[in-house]
């Protein structure tokens, strides 16, 4: 059997060398158009900071090495310009000419490149940059000299936000421009609030529902729709990723939702013998069930690995993806996996938000730091839609504990019985996810009511009143700028004083006690409600209606 693999890196390369290992006779070529077929893409923003020290690290495999290990035949700098499916042909463009290969089963595997958005006078820049590969980054690199001190990314993504870092700790002004509300658009707004502020602190600027509209001077000024003009040495563009999916549009396979490549549940394009992975494909999200294009890492290498065992003759199902990713900006992290509260409105879920605050171990043991996790579940069968974690430590194992819950089908009601390791440097007793699951319940029994922070404007203006139950301590070093304040331990003596006829918003500071006050409320038969984050998220995500003494 004779195999051609349009592509390499995550999926071509997966799916190579599963080839090999379940076919020692069959003739495996890697048909790849730029220099490099096995390398770290992911790691590429790394290498502008001097974090990954040397370039030789980014390149994982060279065609030698494969030839020796799994004797694949790998051809660098090799274009497949066009597909007959009839024929069972490819044709080859390289450094030489053109020719043509047959094949017997064909993986397509060209991913996904930069998207490119039409501004006025982007073709006569001569200082923008995308990076997706190692020539781009090579390209970028020599962009960088002892003149380069302003540099402006276009796209608050998680690409945008790694390039944003490793370009100011290699010394460069960096400013952000974002055409949405807020950074990390996959992320809700109270989370990636977290995530600006941190920016911020270590001297990025931020500008946000903003967008380039043109560029002058060759790049050197870039003009925002605000008005804004932007002085700029080095612009990287960042707005999101699109198939390279023109290959198989030539050949007349059946394309769907933004030109991705269709393919059955076997990877099978519309074409017999022809398959498809990576970035390119359309997948089942496993929360929506609508026709997704996920350009994640993970995702593609499992591809690679199934349509090699479904070409070998196992049985193999693409179940689908549910997005989880992570990115680290300067001393904090930021993951999610799912769909946000926003999308899950968006497609007409039942949905119930809950937020929790903890450390990533111990509170006691030396060098906790916090965790703020926020869970968007259907409150009535239990099912979890998505998470989103911020937190300097720690982040990482939380969601990959409620990814994996998410892909086995555990719903609220499980997350309590999860029995997670536990030592003091380790984890807490309890652990976040834990008490995510706790809360979550509280609100599926009716035993807890919470409103969410943009909710309470609404409520204030409808009569309700804000009880704020932190100490005075923390009461001095900021306070919601319409509360009443009674300290949670005083305010069972202090009940009497309160309005019946009034409805109650309770906060502390992370959402603890003010869940203790409304219990006891409650059971005073009080018309009470809890701020979900409490102090802590509100004042996060709406800095401006805190006083700060």
């Amino acid at each position: 059997m004779k195999i051609i693999i349009i592509g390499g890196v995550a999926g071509g390369m997966s799916a190579a060398t599963r080839l090999r290992r379940l076919n020692e006779s069959a003739e495996i070529i890697i048909f790849e158009k730029g220099p490099y077929v096995s390398f770290a893409n992911c790691g590429l923003p790394y290498y502008v900071s001097g974090e990954i020290d040397r370039r030789e690290k980014l390149l994982v495999q060279t065609p030698e090495s494969l030839k020796t290990r799994f004797d694949l035949d790998v051809r660098p700098e090799h274009e497949v310009v066009a597909i007959s499916s009839k024929e069972h042909t490819v044709t080859v463009r390289n450094a030489q000419g053109e020719f043509k290969e047959t094949y017997d089963k064909l993986i397509l595997s060209p991913g996904a490149k930069p998207f490119i958005p039409p501004i006025s006078g982007i073709e006569q820049t001569k200082n923008t940059y995308s990076l997706r590969n190692v020539p781009d980054l090579d390209r970028l690199m020599a962009g960088i000299t002892t003149e380069t001190k302003e540099a402006v990314v276009i796209g608050a993504g998680f690409i945008g936000l790694e390039m944003a870092e490793n370009l100011s700790k290699r010394g460069l002004n960096v400013t952000i421009v974002e055409q949405a509300p807020h950074v990390l658009p996959p992320l809700d707004e109270e989370m990636a609030a977290y995530i600006k502020n941190e920016l911020i602190a270590n001297g990025v600027t931020v500008l946000t529902a903003d967008s380039a509209t043109a560029f002058s001077n060759e790049g050197k000024q870039i003009h925002l729709s605000s008005g804004k003009v932007l002085n700029s040495d080095l612009t990287l563009l960042s707005v999101g990723v699109t198939p390279a999916s023109e290959l198989a549009k030539q050949a007349n396979l059946a394309l769907g939702v933004r030109d991705g490549i269709i393919v059955d549940e076997h990877y099978q394009t519309s074409a017999k013998d022809i398959f498809a992975v990576g970035d390119a494909i359309l997948v089942n999200h496993q929360i929506t069930h609508e026709a997704s294009l996920i350009s994640l890492a993970s995702p593609a290498n499992r591809q690679g690995r199934q349509v090699a065992d479904v070409i070998s003759g196992l049985d193999r199902i693409n179940q689908g993806s549910i997005g989880t990713a992570i990115v680290r900006v300067f001393n904090q992290t930021a993951a999610s996996t799912g769909i946000s509260e926003r999308a899950a409105k968006q497609a007409g879920f039942d949905v119930s938000v809950v937020h929790v605050s903890g450390k990533d171990h111990a509170g006691y043991y030396p060098g906790a730091t916090d965790i703020r996790l926020k869970l968007v579940f259907d409150r009535y069968t239990g099912m979890i839609y998505g998470a989103q974690g911020i937190g300097q430590k720690g982040v990482d194992k939380r969601i990959d504990i409620l990814a994996t819950a998410i892909k086995g089908g555990l719903t609220i009601f499980d997350l309590p019985e999860l029995e997670l390791t536990y030592a003091p440097p380790f984890g807490s007793a309890k652990d976040p996810v834990n008490m995510l699951g706790y809360a979550a319940i509280n609100l599926a029994e009716g035993i807890s009511q919470s409103i969410q922070w943009y909710e309470l404007d609404d409520y204030l203006k409808a009569g309700a009143i804000l009880l704020d139950v932190r100490n005075p301590s923390e009461v001095a070093k900021g306070r919601f700028k319409q509360a009443e304040y009674i300290p949670l331990d005083q305010l069972r003596e202090k009940i009497q004083t309160l309005d019946k006829t009034k409805t109650y918003i309770v906060s502390c500071h992370s959402g603890l006690r003010s869940y203790i006050a409304e219990r006891m409320l409650k059971q005073a038969n009080f018309d009470v409600k809890n701020l979900d984050g409490a102090y802590a998220l509100y004042q996060t995500v709406k800095p401006e209606e805190i006083d700060y003494v």
